[in-house]
């Protein structure tokens, strides 16, 4: 019998969130998969995004291109 459910992980221990049916001490397998229920911190998320792109030092050292210089003339 193959069946999905989903359970909560508090204290080291998964708790389903509906009865099983199973025997006392069946042994099972266990599938985890995260489910993303907390909402979306999107004040969090830009903060990550910011201190991320601070930390790939994509700066020049050099001198900014003119304008001139970055348009082909003939």
């Amino acid at each position: 019998m193959t069946r999905t459910t989903e359970a909560i992980y508090s204290h080291g221990v998964l708790k389903p969130v509906e009865g099983l049916n199973l025997r006392e001490q069946q042994r099972v397998r266990v599938i985890v998969e995260p489910i993303d229920d907390q909402p979306l911190d999107r004040d969090a998320a830009l903060a990550r995004l910011k201190a991320g792109i601070a930390n790939m030092q994509f700066f020049s050292n050099g001198p900014m291109p003119k304008r001139e210089d970055l348009h082909d003339r003939p």
